[in-house]
């Protein structure tokens, strides 16, 4: 009996993951919110694995922005994170309006990608488009904003 119960708890552990991540591959529109939970102490720095981040910016943010742009992205099991501050830089023309950024970012090997946390903090209201992220041998994740992002904010979708 106990035995079946352990099971039955790992299995609905096992769905719940797989849901979460489902639901970033999903293509309906959930909006980016604040998230209380971000920690950045909880960043494993084990590992090494590059990643491609493809950043649009939408065609409705301002022309050029000065805000400072950091992002972290992980997969379903949390404590696999990757995180890369000011990706941003005025002097190279990232982030202006229309446009896409490609980064490579290294990290700790993590599985699928299923979530992406955004920071903005600055005076002009960066509105990011999508955001694609080619991870280590999983299948690319695509994560659409197209909302404006408040400042000072971690906004997780």
């Amino acid at each position: 009996m106990a035995t079946s119960l352990s099971s039955l708890l790992l299995l609905s552990i096992f769905i719940v993951f797989v849901s979460v991540c489902s639901a970033a591959e999903s293509t309906a529109t959930v909006q980016p919110h604040a998230i209380d939970s971000f920690n950045l102490s909880l960043i494993q720095n084990v590992g090494s694995c590059s990643y491609t981040v493809v950043i649009s910016t939408s065609c409705s943010s301002p022309v050029y922005t000065r805000d400072q742009i950091s992002i972290a992205f992980g997969d379903a099991y949390g404590n696999q994170q990757i995180y890369a501050p000011r990706i941003d830089n005025p002097a190279s023309r990232a982030f202006e309006r229309c446009s896409s950024d490609t980064f490579q970012i290294s990290g700790p090997c993590a599985y699928q990608i299923c979530y992406v946390y955004l920071y903005r903090s600055g005076p002009d209201g960066w509105k990011p488009g999508s955001v694609k992220i080619y991870g280590y041998n999983s299948r690319a994740a695509t994560f659409n904003y197209n909302t404006y992002i408040p400042g000072d904010l971690c906004a997780v979708l």
